[in-house]
C-alpha cells in the first residue's frame, strides 16, 4: 500500500513534466516555414523529398526561416485561381541571415510550407537584402485568419494575439 502512495506523485510529476518544460508557452497556432534545397546524399533523417517543378527534390528539414523569425505579413490575391499569396517582413535580426543564405544559395529552390503543407516554392536568383520573402501561392483565407491571431500585418505595430 505503501508504495503506490508513493509512485502516484511520481507519476503526476511524470504526466505534468511537458507542460513545466514548455514555461506556460502556447503552441502557435500556424507555422510557416521556408526550407532550402540541399544534397539528395544527405542525411535521410535531415532532409525530404518534395516534387518541385516536375523533378523530385531534396529539402533540409530544418527550415532557414520560421514563424518567430516573420514581424508582419502582407496578403495578396494570386493569379492562382482561389488562393492567396503574402508577403512576409522578416524580424531585424533576420534579415542579414537572409541576405547571407541567399548569396550562397543562388540557383536553389526555397520552398515554403504552412502547418506541413507545401504551399509555394521559388529558386533563388539573386541576393535578397530587404528582409522580404513572398509566397505567390497556395494560402487560404482560413490561414489568413489565423496569421491575423499570431502576428501584425504590415504596418500595424503590435500583434493582434489577445
Amino acid at each position: 500500500m505503501r508504495s503506490l502512495f508513493a509512485t502516484i506523485p511520481m507519476l503526476v510529476c511524470l504526466a505534468l513534466a511537458p507542460a513545466l518544460l514548455a514555461g506556460g508557452k502556447k503552441e502557435p497556432k500556424i507555422q510557416i516555414s521556408f526550407h532550402l534545397e540541399t544534397e539528395a546524399t544527405g542525411n535521410p533523417k535531415m532532409i525530404f523529398p518534395q516534387r518541385v517543378a516536375g523533378q523530385i527534390r531534396y529539402f533540409n528539414r530544418m527550415p532557414e526561416i520560421s514563424s518567430k523569425d516573420i514581424a508582419s505579413y502582407a496578403p495578396f490575391p494570386s493569379s492562382a485561381e482561389e488562393s492567396y499569396g503574402a508577403v512576409f517582413t522578416l524580424k531585424d535580426h533576420v534579415r542579414n541571415r537572409l541576405a547571407a543564405i541567399t548569396n550562397a544559395n543562388q540557383g536553389r529552390w526555397v520552398i515554403a510550407q504552412i502547418n506541413g503543407r507545401v504551399v509555394d516554392g521559388f529558386i533563388i536568383d539573386k541576393q535578397v537584402d530587404d528582409g522580404r520573402v513572398v509566397v505567390w501561392k497556395g494560402i487560404s483565407l482560413a490561414d489568413f485568419t489565423i496569421f491575423d491571431e499570431e502576428m501584425p500585418r504590415t504596418g500595424e505595430e503590435k500583434k493582434r494575439k489577445k
